[in-house]
C-alpha cells in the first residue's frame, strides 16, 4: 500500500471479517433472496443517516464556535460595568483640575498637589487604553446618534447644523462597543 493509498489491504480486511458468519460475508449472495425493494429502502435509510450524520457534525461545529464566541466576547467585555464606575471617577477628577485657578497652579504650596492630580489623570487615561477603553472624539465633528446624545442646541451661523460645538460630558467606547455616549451641545440654524 502507497502513502497516498488509504484503501485497507487484503489482509487487513480478512482480519476485520474474523468472527463475522461466512453467509455474511460471501460476496453478497446471502442477499440475493432479499427483495431490490427493500434494498433500496435500506440504501435510502442509509442515505439519510449520514446526511443526519453530516447535520448533527455541522451543527456541533456551530454550537462550538458560538460558545467560543461568547467566551471571548465575555473575556473583553468582562470590565464593562466595573469601567462604568471609574469613569465618574475620572470625570470627577478631571474638573477637579479644570477648576484650579492658574494662580493657584503656580503657587509653590499647591505645584506639587496639582502635578500629583495631573499624574493621576494621565494614569488614568494609560490605564483606560491598556483595557481597549478610548474616548470618543465629539467637538467639531457631525453628531452621531451613535456615539454622541445631543442634550442641548446652540444656534451657530459658524458651522453646519448637527455638528457638535461642545462636549458637555467625555464619551468612551470599550474596545468596539459603547461604553457611555458623549453629552454633547449640537449647532442648529439661528431663528
Amino acid at each position: 500500500m502507497t502513502d497516498n493509498d488509504t484503501r485497507p489491504t487484503d489482509a487487513e480486511v480478512a482480519a476485520e471479517l474474523e468472527g463475522v458468519p461466512s453467509e455474511l460475508t460471501d460476496g453478497g449472495d446471502a442477499l440475493a433472496d432479499v427483495p431490490s425493494d427493500v434494498i433500496a429502502a435500506l440504501k435510502g435509510d442509509l442515505e439519510a443517516a449520514k446526511q443526519d450524520v453530516l447535520y448533527a457534525k455541522a451543527e456541533t461545529q456551530n454550537v462550538r464556535r458560538r460558545m467560543e464566541k461568547e467566551v471571548a466576547d465575555t473575556r473583553a467585555y468582562a470590565a464593562t460595568a466595573f469601567a462604568r464606575d471609574i469613569l465618574s471617577v475620572a470625570d470627577n477628577l478631571s474638573r477637579a483640575l479644570e477648576t484650579i485657578p492658574a494662580e493657584l497652579r503656580e503657587d509653590d504650596k499647591m505645584k506639587n498637589l496639582v502635578a500629583g492630580l495631573e499624574a493621576t489623570g494621565r494614569e488614568i487615561e494609560k490605564v483606560f487604553a491598556s483595557h481597549g477603553i478610548s474616548r470618543i472624539a465629539a467637538k467639531g465633528l457631525p453628531l452621531d446618534p451613535h456615539q454622541h446624545q445631543a442634550m442641548l442646541e446652540i444656534p451657530s451661523n459658524d458651522v453646519e447644523p448637527g455638528t457638535v460645538l461642545q462636549e458637555l460630558q467625555a464619551g468612551y467606547m470599550i474596545k468596539d462597543r459603547l461604553l457611555r455616549a458623549a453629552m454633547v451641545a449640537v449647532a442648529k440654524k439661528p431663528d
